[in-house]
C-alpha cells in the first residue's frame, strides 16, 4: 500500500499483510492441499523450536507423579499429628484389652473345666482299657479345656507299649477327644523266661494272662529279640521273620501254622522247629528261598526220618545237597559212629533232587569228638563242602557230628 503525504510531497510504501488479504482473482481458489513451506529453527539454549515467524514449537511436557503422604490431609499439620497418634494408641488399647477379657473369660469361666473322666472321649483302644488311657488324663481332671497341654498329652499316650499313633483334640465346651491306634501283634517273644507279644517293629507288648485266654493268639514262638536290642536291631530281625512266614504262607497252604519255634539270634541264617515224628527238627533256611526250602524238606522227610531215626537238625541252606545232624553224644553212642560213617559215604536211598549225586558234607570236628571220628573227617575234608555252623536244639542236651549227604 502506498500512502502520500501531502505536506512535503513525499510518499512511503508501508507493508500491512496485504498478502493476508490477497484474494484470488473469480474462480480461482488457493489451492489448499499445497504444501506450506515454512523453516523451523532450533534454540539451542532451551532446546524449542521456532518455526519463521516467531511461532515456536512446544514440546509436550512429561508428567511428574506426585507421591502423597500416608497420613490424611488433617493429619498433616502439626496437631493434626498428635491428634492421629492418640486416636491410634487408642484403638491398639482396645484391642490388647479385648484380648486380655477373652483370653481371661475363656482361661476362668467354670463351664470350660473338664468335670470328670467322664468328659473325655476314647476311640480306637481294644487291647488297651479306658483307665489305662485316662491315666495319663489325670492330672487334667478340673483343668480348664485350653489349659490342658495337648501336645505333651500325645507324646505321652504314644509312650504306652500298645499305642502306635495318638491324637487329642479338643471338644468345646469341656471336654477332650482321644483317637490311638494299637499296635498289631505278629509272634510271641520269649522275655527272661516269659512269653510277650511283639510287633512288626519289635516293640515289645506286655500281655496279661487273662488277655492271652481271651484274644486267642496263634503265633509261633520267636527267639533272638533281646529288649536290651537297639529298637532298630529288634525292628530289622521282625521285618525279616514277617519277610519269612509271608514267603511260606504266600502259596496258600498255612505253612506258618506248622512252625513251633523260629529263631532269628543269627539273621544271615533263619531257623525253625517243626514238629516231626513225635519230636522236633530244627530247619535252617538261611535268609532267603524260604518256600523252595521248605517244599524240599516236605518232599525228602519221610525218606531221611526212615534211614536216620535220631535225625535232630536238617540244614537247607546249600544248593543240591543238605546236611543232616543226628541226636546224641558222638563220642559214645555207636549209633552217632554209625552216622558218622555214613556222612564219609555217600548215602543211596537218600531222595534226588538233580540226576547227579552231590558230595557228602563234613562239618568241623568238635571238641569232644572221638579221635576215630575226627581221623574220618580229615580224610573227606578235600573233597567236601565247607562246614555248616553248629547249633544245639532245645530238647537235646548234646551236638552231635553225623551228617548225610543226599544226591543232587
Amino acid at each position: 500500500m502506498a500512502k502520500s503525504n501531502a505536506n512535503n510531497g513525499s510518499a512511503a510504501v508501508l507493508d500491512d499483510g496485504a498478502g493476508e488479504f490477497f484474494r484470488s482473482p473469480a474462480g480461482q481458489e488457493p489451492d489448499e492441499r499445497a504444501p506450506r513451506t515454512s523453516r523451523t529453527t532450533t534454540d539451542h539454549t532451551t532446546g524449542d523450536r521456532e518455526e519463521e515467524g516467531g511461532e515456536p514449537f512446544l514440546r509436550a511436557r512429561r508428567r511428574v507423579p506426585v507421591r502423597r503422604g500416608l497420613l490424611p490431609g488433617w493429619a498433616r499439620s502439626r496437631w493434626g499429628k498428635v491428634a492421629f497418634v492418640a486416636s491410634v494408641a487408642v484403638a491398639l488399647g482396645l484391642v490388647i484389652a479385648a484380648i486380655a477379657g477373652t483370653r481371661s473369660f475363656l482361661d476362668h469361666d467354670a463351664r470350660f473345666r473338664i468335670a470328670s473322666g467322664a468328659s473325655i472321649q476314647i476311640l480306637g483302644n481294644s487291647e488297651l482299657t479306658r483307665a489305662d488311657l485316662l491315666s495319663v488324663f489325670g492330672a487334667d481332671i478340673g483343668r480348664n479345656v485350653f489349659l490342658v497341654p495337648l501336645e505333651s498329652r500325645r507324646t505321652a499316650l504314644e509312650q504306652l507299649p500298645w499305642v502306635e499313633r495318638a491324637t487329642v483334640m479338643r471338644l468345646l465346651p469341656n471336654q477332650l477327644r482321644v483317637a490311638i491306634t494299637e499296635r498289631t501283634p505278629i509272634a510271641f517273644v520269649q522275655v527272661r523266661g516269659r512269653i510277650e507279644l511283639a510287633d512288626v517293629n519289635g516293640v515289645i507288648l506286655a500281655v496279661t494272662p487273662e488277655q492271652m485266654s481271651s484274644r486267642h493268639y496263634s503265633f509261633a514262638v520267636v527267639t533272638g529279640i533281646n529288649p536290651a536290642d537297639p529298637l532298630s536291631v529288634r525292628s530289622a530281625r521282625m521285618h525279616l521273620y514277617q519277610k519269612f512266614i509271608g514267603d511260606l504262607d504266600a502259596s496258600g497252604e498255612h505253612v506258618s501254622s506248622q512252625l513251633s519255634e523260629v529263631d532269628l539270634s543269627d539273621p544271615d541264617d533263619v531257623r525253625a522247629t517243626v514238629p516231626a515224628n513225635g519230636t522236633d527238627l530244627v530247619l535252617h533256611f538261611g535268609q532267603e528261598d524260604f518256600l523252595a526250602r521248605w517244599h524240599n524238606y516236605q518232599a525228602h522227610i519221610a525218606q531221611w526220618m526212615q534211614q536216620y531215626p535220631h535225625l535232630a537238625s536238617i540244614d537247607l541252606r546249600y544248593d543240591h545237597e543238605v546236611v543232616l545232624k543226628m541226636a546224641g553224644d558222638p563220642g559214645t553212642t555207636p549209633e552217632s559212629k554209625a552216622a558218622t560213617k555214613a556222612a564219609a559215604s555217600p548215602a543211596p536211598t537218600a531222595p534226588a533232587k538233580a540226576p547227579t549225586p552231590a558230595r557228602a558234607k563234613t562239618p568241623a570236628p568238635a571238641h569232644h569228638a572221638s579221635a576215630a571220628a575226627r581221623a574220618g573227617h580229615k580224610a573227606q575234608a578235600g573233597k567236601h563242602h565247607p562246614p555248616a555252623k553248629t547249633h544245639e536244639t532245645q530238647r537235646h542236651d548234646t551236638q552231635t557230628q553225623s551228617h548225610a549227604r543226599r544226591p543232587a
